[in-house]
């Protein structure tokens, strides 16, 4: 391998473009050369910086060697460095760069400092904050569970290069002992991270956007009351699976504020007081704007957003929409941009905005075709089909148990 040089001449002034490349010989007996490395435009003092960059260790003391452009030939001064490519081969490759970033963001953000005091390294030396970068990291860049970083990605990722650490950060027990530890300082954590996120990016908390999600688990092992895994509303269309309720606050753009895990069989509805009094203890209280959907707050929740100065954006129930549709009928309509049109109504507690936009009632028109669609296949599908009364029923019982999962888990 050696260094070739491509020059262009542009407005009179010439661009050397460097690559690192290797001579392949073809089956005719011609040699091609092939770029192992493109290095971009290298001025006359950064090459000679290359040319200085290997140092080689054998017999006496170290000596510099120069790697050499095509058709030239070392200085007789300078030492060269014949490599049989034929006997290269390629041990443990591991990935270094996306590691390498991984690592500078912790730094950036100032993690290691937070979490040094609160994770001392156990009196057997398990080293904690170690364990809990590789975590970090593995999260950012593949996020998977902590098996598959066991049994997998630390072997084929640069965390021990980088930590000087061995496989021992990716011991089974020690991932999920060291996240066992992380849980006593979450609201310490959440105002650390505020005050960064503040500091690097200029991020403002006074617009929040609270929602909820829910994770399943696939598992015959039995759940006590007071486990958290309980059937509820499945958002994953999974009624058989028992889950865990997730509820999170995040700003517009992205920084997340707090979040809480919560039982399966937790109501939407029921979540929002407590996690209003959390954040104005954690956080003072303060006039934001919270922006959720219409199924999380109830009426007494928002009247203690009212009293706490809060500002709410959030979908009207339909029930309450019933009422004020003939205050609706006399408001005119105002275009705010093309092809959405809005009615304003304003009440002593609160302003009402209804919108209609010509994409929404497309979309909207586009699933009914749709579900219609599916009922005339299937009515189709059973005009063709030659049951008997009881066949019928029993085959439309199986087909809404499937559907639902609730009669198995009854």
């Amino acid at each position: 391998m050696f260094l070739c040089c491509n020059r262009r001449v542009k407005d009179g002034k010439a661009h050397d473009y460097w690559s690192v490349v290797e001579n392949r010989r073809l089956s005719d007996g011609r040699v091609v050369q092939r770029q192992v490395l493109y290095l971009g435009e290298i001025n006359s003092s950064q090459r000679e910086d290359w040319r200085k960059t290997i140092e080689v260790h054998g017999e006496g003391s170290p000596r510099q060697v120069a790697l050499f452009p095509a058709g030239s030939m070392p200085a007789d001064d300078v030492d060269a460095i014949g490599v049989r490519l034929s006997e290269l081969r390629i041990e443990r490759p591991r990935q270094w760069g996306a590691c390498w970033l991984a690592m500078q963001l912790w730094q950036e953000l100032d993690l290691k400092d937070f979490w040094r005091p609160r994770l001392a390294p156990s009196r057997e030396g398990t080293p904690w904050l170690k364990a809990l970068c590789t975590l970090v990291a593995y999260r950012l860049i593949d996020p998977g569970s902590e098996w598959r970083l066991h049994r997998q990605w630390f072997d084929s990722s640069a965390m021990a290069d980088l930590l000087n650490a061995d496989f021992a950060l990716a011991e089974k027990n020690t991932l999920y002992l060291c996240l066992d530890r992380l849980a006593r300082h979450k609201d310490e954590l959440f105002k650390f991270l505020t005050r960064r996120w503040g500091e690097l990016f200029g991020a403002k908390f006074d617009v929040l956007l609270y929602d909820l999600t829910s994770t399943c688990f696939e598992t015959d092992i039995e759940r006590s009351p007071e486990d958290l895994r309980q059937y509820g509303y499945s958002r994953d269309k999974r009624g058989d699976c028992s889950q865990v309720v997730i509820a999170l606050i995040v700003t517009p753009e992205g920084f997340p504020l707090s979040y809480e895990v919560l039982a399966g069989n937790t109501a939407d509805s029921t979540t929002l007081s407590d996690f209003l009094d959390r954040i104005e203890q954690r956080y003072g209280r303060t006039n934001r704007i919270w922006v959720m959907d219409r199924g999380i707050p109830t009426e007494d929740s928002l009247a203690k957003m009212r009293r706490m100065g809060a500002s709410y954006l959030v979908g009207t129930p339909k029930g309450r929409l019933s009422r004020l549709e003939q205050a609706f009928l006399g408001e005119p309509w105002a275009r705010v941009r093309e092809g959405v049109k809005v009615k304003r109504l304003v009440t002593e507690e609160d302003i009402y905005v209804l919108a209609q936009s010509d994409a929404r009632i497309d979309k909207e028109y586009g699933m009914r075709r749709k579900r219609l669609r599916r009922y005339v296949d299937r009515l189709q599908a059973l005009q063709r089909q030659r049951l008997t009364r009881d066949q019928f029923t029993q085959q439309t019982r199986e087909r809404a148990s499937a559907n639902t999962g609730f009669e198995h888990n009854r």
